[in-house]
């Protein structure tokens, strides 16, 4: 087995490392002092330079304009946006468009793809469902009417929504079927409800009433949506992966230089001991994750079907990035809350990564389906 990232997927970091070096994760408001939402738009400025390097177009075919790299160059960028807490919708959108190329119609890849690869079509994705709690699928119906789909339903907290172009929303038909429909923002019969996520971000809940949207614009293919919801959730982990080492370099920093009794708190057992149980977290979190974009990127078979991977990856992610911003916090004492100091900032991403990834529990549940199902041996 060759467990190294290919020449190109090293690239993609360098570039990554290069766009994000000059973000910093505390050019907005904090979350913790503002009433509403820290911002009206992301980060429109660092989205121009992700274009520019081409790092919006990376899972894209040439044809588009894009690389033709896969999850894992997507994840390994992920990992970097995170440490800056980058404030664009570099997941939604990405994995949006590289739906649309793998289950969408020719008319709709020729019209959108090369768009989404420049920055200048923006995408996100309702997988949230109506409460956050129910399958996104369930949410909203969908029915055929002569050349269009009629939709209805509610989906909520929808990162981004207020500035994206374009909301593809998983909705279930009549038969059982789940289409994915491409939502344009400002369209009959759609309505946009403000909502602020905890890292003071907008999201929106979108209401659907009768929305006409054009055969040409839903994707009904089979297994599009379940793919498309383990590329966000994998990709949700990896921003999980990144913060975490972001934060726990924060701590081993901090605690290196913070004193007490005239020798640094790093070299005091307790201390250590709780950061190498991070450092432990962490390690797992990186290898469940690339192991479930690996069986993403390839369609690798395996003993269980890939959303068990995924299902793993997102147990560890979940419990671990929890786990290392209350230790960080822990270690930095008071001065964690210091609306001065970016930790309380990552604290509230984590948090916010944790409910998007949903309780552990629920996920070993899933897997021990999946394993009742799919007898090992």
């Amino acid at each position: 087995m060759d467990f190294t990232f290919t020449e190109e997927q090293q690239a993609a970091v360098e570039a990554a490392r290069a766009v994000f070096g000059g973000v910093a994760p505390d050019g907005v408001p904090s979350p913790a002092i503002t009433a509403g939402a820290v911002a009206d738009d992301f980060d429109r400025a660092l989205w121009t330079k992700l274009a520019d390097a081409d790092l919006l177009s990376l899972l894209l075919a040439a044809e588009y304009g894009g690389a033709g790299l896969d999850a894992i160059a997507l994840c390994l960028v992920l990992r970097e946006a995170a440490k800056v807490l980058a404030r664009v919708p570099l997941l939604e959108s990405s994995a949006a468009a590289v739906a649309v190329q793998a289950y969408g119609g020719e008319e709709l890849k020729a019209e959108l793809l090369a768009q989404a690869g420049r920055g200048e079509v923006v995408l996100t994705v309702a997988a949230n469902g109506r409460t956050g709690h129910d399958p996104a699928e369930l949410a909203v119906t969908a029915r055929r009417d002569g050349d269009a789909w009629v939709l209805d339903g509610v989906q909520t907290a929808v990162p981004w929504a207020e500035n994206a172009d374009f909301t593809v929303v998983p909705a279930h038909t009549g038969d059982g079927r789940t289409v994915l429909a491409l939502v344009p923002r400002v369209h009959e019969g759609v309505v946009l409800g403000e909502q602020i996520s905890t890292t003071g971000e907008r999201l929106g809940e979108l209401r659907l009433e009768s929305a006409r949207i054009t055969a040409r614009d839903v994707i009904d293919a089979d297994g599009a949506w379940e793919w498309l919801r383990e590329l966000l959730a994998t990709g949700t982990c990896a921003l999980a992966l990144g913060l975490g080492e972001r934060v726990l370099s924060m701590t081993s920093a901090y605690t290196g230089k913070r004193e007490q009794f005239g020798f640094p708190v790093a070299t005091f057992q307790a201390v250590a001991v709780q950061a190498a149980d991070r450092y432990i977290d962490l390690r797992a979190m990186e290898a469940t994750l690339w192991q479930a974009a690996w069986r993403i990127s390839t369609g690798a078979g395996g003993a269980l079907p890939a959303s068990g991977d995924v299902a793993v990856a997102k147990i560890w992610a979940s419990e671990g990035v929890r786990r290392v911003v209350q230790t960080a916090q822990h270690l930095h004492g008071g001065f964690g809350a210091d609306v001065d100091y970016p930790l309380h900032r990552y604290h509230a991403w984590a948090k916010q990564l944790e409910l998007s990834l949903g309780p552990a529990a629920a996920h070993e549940e899933a897997l021990g389906d999946l394993l009742a199902a799919h007898p090992l041996g």
